[in-house]
C-alpha cells in the first residue's frame, strides 16, 4: 500500500473498543451474531507548523469464520500503536495477517491522506473520475415464500432494482418456489440474484440453477461449500455457459484468484474488504479479476458506518461495477455515528467530502 504519508511526519495511533446490537440476530453457519464487536482507531498527524491536525479513522470488526480472533485483533492494533510512532510501514508490517486489524490501519491511513489532499476516498485509491453514485442490491432474508415476496416489493416500491435474496436454509423445492413468487411479483425487470452460503450439495445446486434460469436469477453466490473449486466448475459447464452466473465469496478467500481462474470455478467474485484485508488489497483484486472478465462484487461483513463507508467508496473506485451489498446499515439497531451515504433509487449516494467524509464517530 502506498500509504502517501511523510515518513518524517509525527503519527499517533488510538483505538477503542465497541460493540454494536443488530436489529435482529443473524444466523451463519459459525453460530449466531446477536452484535458486530470490534474497534474504531484514528490515526492523527499532528502538525510540526501549527495548523490544525488531520485525522483518518479505520475501523476493525473482526467475524468469525472470516477474520482474526478480537484477541488478536487489538493485539495487532497495540503493535501498529507502537509501530506507527516510526513508520506508517512500520504500522503495517505490525498487522500483517490480521485481516480485520490490517483493514482499520490501512483505511485510515488512506483517509488520512486523501484528507490531506481534500480529495474523496474513492478517487485517493482508484484515481479514476468523479463518480455520483454506485448501484446497490437489497437482501431479502430467509422467509416463507409470501414473506419473501413482500420484502422484495417492498424494496422495489423504495427503489432498488436488483434483490439478493438467501437461501439454502430450506429445502430446494422451498427456494424454488420462493423465488418464482417473488419473481411474479417483482415482474420482469428487477434483477434477482440468491446466496445461498455453501448450503446445497452438488446435485442440488444443479436443481436449484436450473429452476433459477428459467426464472431469469442472474447470479447464484456460492452454492457450493467454499473448498470445492472443481464443483463449481461443473456447475459452470453444466451451463453451458448461459446459465445463472456463479459467484464465489468463502471460496475466494479460501483458494484465491489464481486457483479460481485456473479452475474456471466463477463468474463472479465477492469483495468483503475486512475480510480481504483493507480496501486497498479489495481494489486491486477487482482491478485484476475485471482484466479475467471476472465481475467483482463490493459487500459488508455488516460493519459499522467507518468500514461501510470505506466499502462504498471502494465501490465507486471501481469502474462499471455491478450493484453491491452496501445497504446494511439497517441491520445494526445502533451505529458509531451518522451515516454519510444516502440510499436514493437503488443506489448509494457517494459522500464528496474529503477522505471518507465520515463525522462525529469519535467522541471525547
Amino acid at each position: 500500500m502506498n500509504d502517501g504519508c511523510d515518513e518524517n511526519r509525527s503519527l499517533e495511533l488510538e483505538y477503542r473498543s465497541f460493540s454494536l446490537e443488530l436489529a435482529s440476530p443473524l444466523e451463519t453457519a459459525n453460530g449466531t451474531i446477536d452484535s458486530r464487536d470490534g474497534f474504531l482507531i484514528r490515526i492523527v498527524d499532528a502538525a510540526s507548523d501549527g495548523s490544525d491536525p488531520v485525522v483518518g479513522y479505520g475501523e476493525a470488526a473482526p467475524l468469525p469464520g472470516w477474520t482474526e480472533s478480537p484477541a488478536d485483533c487489538g493485539a495487532a492494533l497495540e503493535r501498529a500503536g507502537d509501530a506507527i510512532r516510526t513508520a506508517p510501514k512500520e504500522a503495517l508490517e505490525a498487522v500483517a495477517g490480521q485481516v480485520a486489524a490490517r483493514h482499520a490501519v490501512t483505511l485510515a491511513l488512506a483517509d488520512l491522506q486523501a484528507t490531506r489532499e481534500a480529495t474523496p476516498l474513492y478517487r485517493h485509491i482508484g484515481k479514476g473520475p468523479m463518480v455520483g453514485r454506485v448501484p446497490v442490491n437489497a437482501t431479502i432474508g430467509d422467509g416463507s415464500p409470501t414473506e419473501t415476496a413482500r420484502e422484495a416489493s417492498e424494496a422495489v416500491d423504495r427503489g432498488f432494482n436488483c434483490c439478493k435474496l438467501k437461501v439454502g436454509r430450506r429445502s430446494v423445492d422451498a427456494d424454488i418456489e420462493r423465488v418464482r413468487r417473488t419473481r411474479e411479483v417483482v415482474g420482469p425487470d428487477v434483477e434477482l440474484r440468491v446466496d445461498a452460503n455453501e448450503a446445497w450439495t452438488y446435485e442440488e445446486a444443479v436443481t436449484a440453477l436450473e429452476a433459477f434460469d428459467e426464472l431469469e436469477v442472474s447470479i447464484a453466490e456460492q452454492p457450493l461449500p467454499g473448498g470445492s473449486l472443481e464443483g463449481h466448475a461443473d456447475l459452470r459447464e453444466a451451463q453451458g455457459g448461459d446459465g445463472v452466473a456463479i459467484a464465489l465469496d468463502e471460496g475466494l478467500l479460501e483458494h484465491g484468484i489464481d486457483a479460481i481462474c485456473e479452475a474456471e470455478a466463477a463468474d463472479a467474485v465477492v469483495l468483503k474488504p475486512m475480510a480481504l484485508g483493507g480496501v486497498d488489497v479489495a481494489r486491486k483484486v477487482a482491478a485484476w479479476v475485471q482484466e479475467l472478465e471476472i465481475t467483482p462484487i463490493v459487500t459488508t461483513t455488516i460493519d459499522g458506518v467507518v468500514a461501510r463507508t470505506g466499502a462504498v467508496h471502494l465501490a465507486a473506485s471501481i469502474p462499471e461495477v455491478p450493484a453491491c451489498g452496501l445497504a446494511t446499515a439497517n441491520l445494526l439497531a445502533a451505529d458509531l455515528g451518522r451515516d454519510p451515504v444516502l440510499l436514493e433509487k437503488g443506489a448509494a449516494v457517494v459522500p464528496q467530502a474529503k477522505g471518507l467524509g465520515v463525522e462525529g464517530v469519535w467522541a471525547e
